[in-house]
């Protein structure tokens, strides 16, 4: 055991952050905010046939992190086809660059972004050229 199988990312403004990761990442949600007691809702992030977890946006339940504070918990990663298409949509819908995009050599392009709530991820385009 010990397999990641689920996460929760926390957020202030429940339908900006689904409308952010909808319109990024194509996820859709289900509502289990009477389960959770709270805005919870269940993130479907692909197709089950294609290695992945699916998690879900939870309500913040204090102050979102300061700019420019260190990560306090673990960063998402979403692996991706197009790294510049992804970092467009991410900005159209709201997000920042939060360390721009490098080459992982050999295997990948990688960078990270602020999503509307102020969260960390990032993203990750397998690519053997990337120098």
């Amino acid at each position: 055991m010990g397999r990641m199988i689920h996460f929760e990312i926390h957020v202030d403004d429940m339908e900006r952050a689904k409308n952010f990761y909808k319109n990024v990442f194509d996820w859709q949600f289900e509502d289990y905010s009477e389960y959770a007691g709270m805005p919870y809702f269940g993130a479907i992030t692909g197709d089950d046939q294609y290695p992945g977890i699916n998690g879900a946006l939870m309500q913040r339940q204090s102050p979102s992190p300061a700019p420019g504070q260190s990560v306090n918990s673990a960063v998402c990663t979403m692996g991706i086809a197009n790294y510049d298409e992804t970092e467009a949509k991410i900005l159209e819908n709201g997000g920042q660059v939060a360390v721009k995009k490098y080459a992982l050599p050999g295997m990948a392009w990688q960078g990270y972004y602020l999503d509307t709530e102020g969260n960390i991820l990032g993203i990750h385009q397998p690519d053997q050229e990337a120098k």
